[in-house]
């Protein structure tokens, strides 16, 4: 059983609480439209808050998870991601080198020594964890 057919509802059994539920569903859903504002907005991430939505609606709801890890553009590398295939080369170039820039502007402007100091440890981490994770060598079918 893939990722896309079986997890979800196997782990949406964990939350019978309507409230936790509710909580998650909403948090999903606004990770996914600030993850299709990232599209456009070179500051904001993309796939981090389209992993959150999966993950949400994993324990949550499988006809929203099965939306978005169906989508056309966005499902693919969730997919991948998911099911451990990897980050294709231009993802990891663009993630890193886009985090890099808004990480190294907002390092910049605002005053707060502790944002100066953390921010960069951040972005080097979560550059190293990018670049560990296997490279998806994708088909000429696959990159549209």
């Amino acid at each position: 059983m893939g990722v896309r057919d079986g997890v979800a509802m196997s782990a949406m059994s964990r939350f019978k609480n309507k409230v936790v539920k509710a909580l998650l569903l909403f948090v999903g859903w606004l990770s996914v439209v600030l993850g299709v504002i990232g599209i456009f907005l070179p500051i904001m991430p993309t796939t981090p808050f389209l992993l959150l939505a999966a993950a949400c609606f994993m324990r949550t709801s499988p006809k929203f998870y099965n939306w978005l890890v169906g989508h056309p553009k966005l499902g693919k590398y969730l997919l991948y991601y998911l099911e451990g295939k990897g980050i294709p080369l231009k993802a990891k170039i663009y993630s890193i080198a886009l985090m890099a820039i808004s990480m190294s502007v907002t390092t910049y402007f605002v005053p707060i020594i502790e944002v100066k100091i953390l921010l960069p440890l951040v972005g080097v981490l979560v550059a190293l964890y990018i670049v560990r994770q296997p490279t998806l060598a994708l088909s000429p079918e696959a990159k549209d």
